[in-house]
């Protein structure tokens, strides 16, 4: 089957030092992007001590290092390994463990089939071309009924520009609108159970939320 919707695949940059200064805070808390609701309001990872999960992309800050302090056995994937190295230098400034893996998101060939408790992508997905390629890849290392949490910017925000008037259409871009996103994870047989359309918390003439975070579970073996 083609992937629903196509994007330009490009190269992950090197992190500059400005961008390092950046990626140096540590989240104690999974967050699901800037200036928004993080997990411990929204509640979708759950009680992750002794879990197997995987952080898809690594995020800034890294989710995996918030996972690994509750108590997860956590995994990042990413394929940049100035990222990957920064977030070993993280881990073991932390004092957590956090296994690494560089490789593009979809090659998950290397994890276990129905091994995963969770799998978390937090505004890292944008890059990717074939999103049912990589949703079959998720689905096939998620345990049945587990969940995958996906969060990236709203359709309808990434619409509006600086002065929130209408700069392209929607869907258009880096974000895929909700329907491609909706029919995407229903073909690789996962359920949504939980949508939540964040507004920013920092901007009270905000005319859209600014992030879509999805929460999906694993339907069939």
């Amino acid at each position: 089957m083609p992937p629903l919707v196509k994007r330009r695949s490009r190269q992950h940059p090197r992190i500059g030092a400005r961008q390092a200064a950046h990626w140096d805070a540590v989240a104690s808390v999974v967050r699901y992007g800037s200036s928004v609701a993080d997990e411990g309001e929204l509640r979708l990872c759950g009680d992750v001590t002794g879990k197997r999960v995987i952080e898809l992309g690594i995020s800034a800050p890294s989710n995996a290092i918030a996972l690994a302090a509750g108590g997860a056995r956590a995994l990042a994937v990413d394929p940049s390994a100035d990222r990957i190295a920064l977030l070993r230098r993280q881990a073991e400034a932390a004092e957590v463990t956090v296994q690494c893996h560089q490789s593009a998101l979809a090659d998950l060939g290397f994890v276990t089939s129905a091994s995963m408790d969770l799998v978390l992508a937090s505004h890292t997905l944008s890059d990717v071309d074939d999103l049912s390629r990589l949703l079959r890849q998720i689905h096939r290392v998620l345990k049945p009924e587990a969940p995958f949490v996906m969060a990236g910017p709203h359709p309808v925000a990434a619409m509006l520009g600086n002065d929130q008037q209408i700069e392209q259409p929607y869907g258009s871009g880096e974000s895929r609108s909700i329907s491609d996103v909706f029919m995407a994870l229903q073909r690789t047989n996962f359920r949504i159970d939980v949508i939540h359309e964040l507004m920013p918390l920092n901007n009270r003439k905000a005319l859209a939320p600014s992030v879509l975070v999805i929460r999906a579970r694993k339907l069939g073996v």
